[in-house]
Order: C-alpha cells, then structure tokens, then sequence
C-alpha cells in the first residue's frame, strides 16, 4: 500500500456498509483531494465470505477473523457497522485501546457503552465519531458537539424514528388505526417484521440517550430515557387533537432544568405550528434550543442506504483529516459534569384527556373537583358525543407537574360515573 493512501478497515457488509463501499469507490478522487492522501479500505470482516453481496468487492479483502482489522497496524481507522451490542463493543473498544479511530453508526452500543467508549477513545487520543449512530443522513452530531459549542443548549427535541412518523402521518390523514398503518409501512419497507423497537419507543430512546449526552455535555445512558410508545394511539385521539390545533407525533425530548436533566420519549401533541409538526412520513428532525443561536432545526432522511453511508464517509474523512494533521479527539466527550436525571414524575407538561363518563349533571364538577385536589387545573372541556347515556369527554390541563396528573387520574378512574379513561396525551408547548 502506497505512503500517500490511509487504510480503512470496515466490520460489516450489509446494506450501509455496502452504501460505504460505493460512495467511498464514486468520490474516491474527490475526497483525495480534500485530504491530500486516498481513502482505502483495506480489509472488510464478514461472516460468510461467499455469501452474494449487492456490492462487489475483491474477495482479498474480505476477512472472518476480525484480528485481520484490529491488529493490524497498517489500518488506522475502523468503521463498525455490525450492529447490535456484542461483539460490537469488544470490537470498538479493542480498536481505540490500539490507537485505532473509529467511525460507527451503532446507536445501540452508544446508548448503552457510550461512557467506556468516550472514555477510552479520550485516554488514546483518537476519535470516535458516530454521525450516523442519530438521524441517518442528517449531520447533527457534528453541528451539535462543535458548531454549537459556544452555546448553552437547554433543548433537543426530535422525531427521530421514521417508523412511527410514517405510521403516524398516516393515522392522521387518512384516519387509518394503529395496526393498518404499520401493515402499510411493513409492506413498503419502512418497518421490521418485528416493529417493537420502534412503535415501542426504544430506537428513539437511544438516540436521544446519544443527543443528550452531546447536547449537555454529561452522561445519559438508555436506562436513563422514560419510554413510551406509540401502540396506544387511536385515530380519535389524532382527530381530536387537531380539531384542537394540534399534530401528533412521537417525541424523543431532552432538556435541562433547574440543574436535572429530563430525558423521555413518548407521544405527545404540538402546536401545528411548531417546526417538528410539519414533519412527515420517514422524514427525521432534530430541534435545537439554544441561549445563543435561539432556534435551530436539522432536517432530512432519517435513514436508508445511501444517507447513512454519507454520514458515515463524512466522519470516515474527518478522522483522516485529524489523523494527519495530528488532533484526533480534539475536543472532550461526554462526562467531566454528570447531572442528574430528572425522574418523570417531576417532569412538568400539560395534559389531553379523553373519558367516558355517565352523561348526567354534576359529571364535569366531580371530575374537577378532583383535579383541583391535586393542584391540576382544567385549560379546556370539550363534550364529544352522547351515546347511550355516556359521553365523551376531551380534557386539556394546564402546565402539570406529572406525578400530580397521575395521582389524579388514578382517583378519577374510580370515580362511579367514570366509565372508562380512553387516553391521555402529554401536550408539549414551550417552544418559543
């Protein structure tokens, strides 16, 4: 291998790592003249060298053995695109402990591991960058860690997972329930056989684990992340929420306050006038909030081949540029100032409750009177529709401390003129 060409080694060949494999071979010659040196990948780990690959390759370079990467000193930047825990993390932390940089796209070990990881690669002075492990093809790893660095950041709130998105744009224009949508988004591709990662809420608790941690410049691990998801949403809920001028959307929010950080995902009402509430179908964003740059939002695929690949030949590029010029791990990863994680039932939001309840006076004077109680006072009342004797109620409360809401609404289930609590929603609303 030639003096002037740095050698990548590249654990996983699957549809990313394909994507690396073109998009490094279709620009080889402009990022060489970014860098000055070529970009080669010098060794690829499979699991099966004669497995048929959408992307050729010379059979030379494909390894089993991932000692062909990890010990070999001619390869100065590892790119882990495996996947999933282990051994992914045996091999990310193997390669920073040698003096290696690493590019990753592997939210999972991030969310979970990401305190070892920062650490190591700091006590080696090497990168480990990971563009792609958040938002696909939308840099805001990057932007968020350096270009907003001389800002305070209070918020980062996205919708970053493009499963639910498109299940939930499709619950809200074409009133489909919750299990038609997701049939629709199985057959286009865009959700798993096995959905429970996303439309449960865990892909997007570990990107905003990831985000957190970058934004507030501390330690937020996936077990930190509340989670719910999206599987008890019904097209009455999204209906009338908009009725109320409000988009549905799952929501991954981290914020500071008051020295705590909150981190949670769950569903939750906008404004329709908030950025995040145009958002739609696969798309992803991230929001941004600021005490100098004000309001920001990163906008784009949320995932897919060819974006991610992006992602990650950015850092690919980036970790050569650092290797040359001698200033990897330039600025400190996460964890000199480890704040404390808000528990959710001090979380504040206000709230949308839909009930039936026995259409009869004094109903709506009961259920308040509850509330009142508990310190939760009533924004809105709205009747729905009577059927039978019961009505349906929509509720929308002012700002709530969260575990006040639920001691309410625990004695309000068992109020004798309460037939069922249908759903209830958090609205989210300080944007601005």
């Amino acid at each position: 291998m030639a003096e002037e060409t740095v050698a990548v080694g590249l654990m996983g060949l699957g549809t990313v790592g394909g994507g690396v494999v073109r998009l490094l071979a279709a620009n080889q010659e402009k990022i060489r003249q970014k860098l000055g040196v070529a970009v080669e990948i010098s060794k690829i780990l499979v699991r099966d060298p004669s497995k048929p690959r959408q992307v050729e390759v010379a059979r030379g370079l494909l390894a089993v053995d991932p000692a062909d990467i990890l010990e070999d000193d001619r390869i100065a930047v590892v790119v882990e695109l495996m996947g999933g825990l282990h051994p992914a993390r045996e091999y990310i932390s193997r390669a920073l402990a040698r003096g290696k940089s690493v590019v990753t796209a592997n939210k999972d070990v991030l969310a979970v591991y990401g305190p070892e990881l920062y650490a190591l690669a700091g006590e080696h002075r090497v990168d480990l960058l990971f563009e792609a492990s958040v938002g696909g093809g939308i840099p805001v790893i990057h932007p968020i860690r350096e270009g907003l660095a001389g800002n305070r950041l209070y918020e980062v709130m996205g919708v970053v997972n493009g499963t639910t998105n498109f299940i939930l744009t499709r619950m809200s224009a074409g009133g489909q329930d919750f299990h038609a949508a997701l049939a629709e988004a199985q057959a286009l591709g865009y959700a798993e056989a096995d959905p429970r990662a996303d439309v449960g809420g865990d892909d997007a608790a570990r990107k905003i684990a990831i985000l957190a941690s970058i934004a507030f410049d501390t330690i937020v691990t996936y077990d930190d992340v509340y989670v719910e998801g999206i599987t008890g949403v019904t097209p009455a809920d999204i209906a009338y929420g908009n009725e109320l001028g409000y988009t549905l959307k799952l929501l991954a929010i981290a914020r500071q306050v008051e020295g705590e950080v909150e981190a949670r995902v769950h569903p939750a009402f906008l404004p329709q006038g908030h950025p995040l509430a145009a958002v739609n179908d696969v798309f992803n964003a991230i929001f941004v909030r600021g005490d100098a740059v004000g309001q920001t939002m990163f906008y784009g695929p949320g995932a897919g081949q060819m974006p991610t690949a992006s992602a990650v030949v950015g850092d690919i590029v980036e970790a050569v540029a650092n290797i040359r010029h001698g200033s990897c791990s330039r600025i400190s990863y996460p964890g000199a100032d480890r704040r404390p994680i808000r528990p959710m039932g001090d979380v504040r939001c206000k709230y949308y409750l839909r009930l039936t309840v026995q259409d009869q006076p004094g109903v709506l004077a009961r259920i308040a009177g509850v509330f009142g109680d508990h310190g939760v006072s009533l924004a809105s009342v709205i009747q729905k529709k009577t059927v039978d004797g019961l009505a349906e109620l929509v509720l929308v409360t002012h700002e709530v401390k969260e575990e006040d809401f639920r001691r309410a609404l625990s004695v309000i289930a068992g109020l004798p003129v309460v037939r069922r609590i249908e759903n209830a929603i958090r609205v989210e609303e300080e944007w601005q």
